[in-house]
């Protein structure tokens, strides 16, 4: 029994991945717990926020994924300061295809979570794969210019939840909001959840965060198999 529980704790670790997109090669940090390999369950993509590196959140999220079978998978931006041009959704997809040779898991119900720079660039790949993703949720961060703009050309409505501090000094509480704002004045049904007192610090707080993620992510899917829209120009 000892042996058994051993071994489950080493299968059950996190792993550097590395895939070729566009000719370069690409780091992504993936966690598959054992409940996802007894059964196809959801794939949760996360987007570090700037300093950080793909592990940082999947380190946070560990214990729930454990209980969820939720396999968890995060991608190493291009620079550590944010997410960039060279981090497009050819980026996730080539990502996905890779996990996706190493595990099973359901392909209506992959989800979106980012915190700070990858709430941003979350909401924006959100909203360019509204059809490939089922749900996006972020902690602290807004629609960037190119989000704005990208709010009317989504396809579809895809659910999104946004999170913020209302103590927050680098996404005021006011900005969040307008955010809010222009995403209901597009037809879609956003979340918002302003926590009292609290800062930009998710990581002291990310077990309740997480939950409350989870909660609102767990039930989304695809009505039918993903679409990804290629933007590459060949």
């Amino acid at each position: 029994m000892l042996l058994a529980t051993v071994a489950s704790a080493s299968a059950q670790r996190i792993s550097k991945e590395t895939v070729i997109v566009n000719g370069a090669k690409r780091t992504y940090y993936l966690f598959v717990p054992d409940a996802a390999k007894a059964a196809p369950g959801p794939l949760l993509i996360m987007l570090h926020g700037s300093g950080r590196d793909g592990r940082i959140l999947l380190d946070h999220w560990q214990s729930l994924a454990k209980k969820e079978g939720i396999v968890l998978v995060g991608p190493d931006a291009t620079v550590r300061d944010g997410w960039g041009r060279d981090d497009g959704p050819w980026l996730f997809k080539k990502v996905i295809d890779s996990v996706q040779e190493k595990v099973t898991f359901d392909p209506r119900r992959m989800y979106v979570f980012g915190h700070s720079a990858g709430a941003i660039h979350g909401l924006s790949i959100g909203l360019l794969e509204s059809e490939y993703f089922a749900a996006v949720a972020v902690h602290a961060g807004v629609l960037s210019r190119e989000g704005t703009s990208q709010v009317g050309s989504a396809p579809r409505k895809i659910p999104i939840a946004l999170w913020v501090g209302t103590k927050d000094p680098l996404f005021p509480l006011d900005q969040v909001r307008i955010t809010h704002k222009i995403l209901e004045q597009r037809g879609f049904k956003p979340e918002l959840t302003e926590i009292p007192d609290h800062t930009h610090d998710y990581y002291s707080r990310s077990s309740e965060i997480n939950k409350q993620v989870w909660t609102f992510l767990q039930d989304k899917h695809l009505d039918r198999d993903p679409q990804y829209q290629d933007y590459l120009v060949r």
